[in-house]
């Protein structure tokens, strides 16, 4: 990761450098209010604020972590009117390590059907794949 300046303003192509954040997805964001508009120099062009990197950088940690943009923008919201509680974000915290937990259960079951699927095959080089009839069965 680069170093971050606290520099007046940002290009968007340096928010997507120094954030690792796609540059449409940066406008994305714009678009659905998770991150705020950015002024715009005489020529048009956005130029962002220091805040709005910092934004973009919860916003990334944020979905690094799984939270969906409904739960990032229940947190910015929070985190905006600086009215949150630190039991507040625990709570919305526990609820998306649940989730997790949830997905990693999902996902053994997802690895056990998919081992015992191979199991099945013999990897003979008759066109009877018992992996495809698997996955037709109804």
């Amino acid at each position: 990761m680069t170093e971050i300046s606290t520099k007046k303003g940002y290009a968007i192509g340096e928010m997507s450098r120094q954030t690792g954040v796609n540059i449409e997805t940066i406008r994305y964001y714009e678009r659905i209010k998770i991150l705020p508009s950015p002024g715009r120099t005489a020529g048009g062009n956005r130029q962002y604020t220091y805040q709005q990197l910092k934004h973009l950088f919860f916003v990334k940690r944020c979905r690094e972590l799984g939270f969906s943009l409904k739960e990032v923008r229940a947190l910015l919201e929070l985190v905006d009117c600086d009215r949150y509680t630190c039991s507040e974000v625990h709570k919305m915290t526990l609820g998306q390590l649940k989730a997790v937990k949830r997905k990693l259960v999902d996902l053994k079951n997802l690895e056990q059907t998919l081992e015992n699927m191979i199991s099945e095959c013999d990897k003979g080089d008759v066109p009877n794949c018992p992996i495809i009839e698997t996955l037709f069965t109804i």
